[in-house]
């Protein structure tokens, strides 16, 4: 899939598929960065193998709930969804359709206010979310299994440490109320012991296989999601 940063508008195909990388810039614990989820949205675009372009990744997504740590930069529901629609709505303009590949929970009620309202307006968009299968929440051993697998240099190994494993559901009310920090002091939901590359290895092929496979068949919800 060709990058949409190093091309030349000549070079484009006609009406393409434009794969956007959504993330974030946020606090995943001692030992993973603060671009996280962006290196996974990227990640998960790119082994995809989709016949599209790959466009520069959105960095900033909406994560007041771990405001309470240093590091964090939350552009907020409000400011992310107007975005995706301006984006939308000028990349549409060349672009057959649009496909907004997820790496963070926060920034869903963006993309279901912002893709719904492209789709109302003609615009052939939606959203794919990174998301593991029975994984943890944040910071634990599904993230560090991805970044040992896709940038290995960027975990710090020797720093992680056990956060709150009660699951998320049950954490809600709590979260909403006093953010991570007040839920976690470290910022991990989870706990990264035990993680590997070979597993991240093999999170990630499954998280591409199955956008590969709502790519193909592009069956969008009413919320904008690829089913």
């Amino acid at each position: 899939m060709p990058d949409l940063a190093g091309a030349v508008w000549p070079e484009l195909p006609g009406r393409p598929l434009l794969v956007v990388p959504l993330g974030s810039v946020e606090q995943h614990g001692h030992h993973l960065p603060l671009a996280t989820d962006t290196v996974v949205a990227e990640a998960v675009a790119r082994a995809a193998g989709l016949d599209g372009v790959l466009a520069p990744a959105v960095p900033y997504g909406a994560s007041g709930e771990h405001e309470g740590f240093p590091g964090t930069v939350s552009i907020g529901t409000e400011a992310l969804a107007a975005l995706l629609v301006e984006y939308g709505r000028s990349a549409c303009r060349w672009a057959g359709r649009l496909l907004v590949v997820n790496g963070h929970g926060g920034n869903l009620d963006a993309l279901r206010r912002a893709v719904p309202l492209l789709r109302a307006e003609g615009r052939d968009a939606a959203w794919f979310p990174c998301a593991v299968p029975g994984g943890d929440a944040h910071a634990g051993r599904t993230e560090t299994s991805l970044l040992l697998h896709v940038e290995p240099a960027a975990v710090r190994t020797d720093r992680s440490v056990p956060g709150v494993t009660t699951p998320v559901a049950e954490l809600l009310p709590r979260l909403r109320a006093e953010g991570v920090r007040g839920v976690s002091p470290t910022g991990v939901l989870g706990d990264p012991a035990g993680a590997t590359a070979d597993e991240g290895a093999r999170l990630l092929a499954g998280m591409a296989a199955r956008l590969a496979a709502a790519a193909a068949r592009w069956d969008v919800g009413d919320d904008g999601r690829l089913g």
